[in-house]
């Protein structure tokens, strides 16, 4: 994990907040301009799928999924609706190999304690992924 925290926080840079929601999963706030938006996210898709050197020595392949969302596209700035936007684009392009960007649908997904609801872990309602 240690290895993917420090990918994202490089490919952030300086003026970004990243962090790990926890297990596997991590968001990064920031601002890309809409014109570098597809290759960046591209970047980031390319970054998280070069293996992964252990400490001893060995390669291990790794895979990750991307959701990203923008106010423009979501229609607000509330934070916990962009997240919960970008999850919910995360799992529409689960397995394709690319980064989707969320539009408006994604940020109407109805959720349980702030996750996408139907989400592996929120079959019971008031128990979140």
């Amino acid at each position: 994990m240690a290895s993917i925290a420090a990918r994202l926080t490089a490919w952030a840079g300086p003026h970004a907040a990243a962090g790990r929601l926890g297990g596997d999963e991590f968001a990064v706030a920031l601002e890309l301009p809409a014109d570098r938006r597809e290759q960046r996210l591209a970047q980031l898709v390319r970054m998280l799928h070069t293996p992964v050197v252990l400490d001893d020595g060995r390669t291990v392949d790794a895979a990750a999924s991307v959701g990203a969302a923008t106010p423009t596209a979501v229609g607000s700035r509330d934070l916990s609706l962009l997240q919960r936007a970008a999850d919910a684009a995360l799992y529409d392009g689960k397995h394709s190999g690319r980064a989707v960007l969320a539009t408006a649908v994604h940020a109407s997904v109805p959720s349980v304690n702030g996750r996408r609801a139907g989400r592996p872990g929120t079959a019971v309602w008031g128990r979140a992924a």
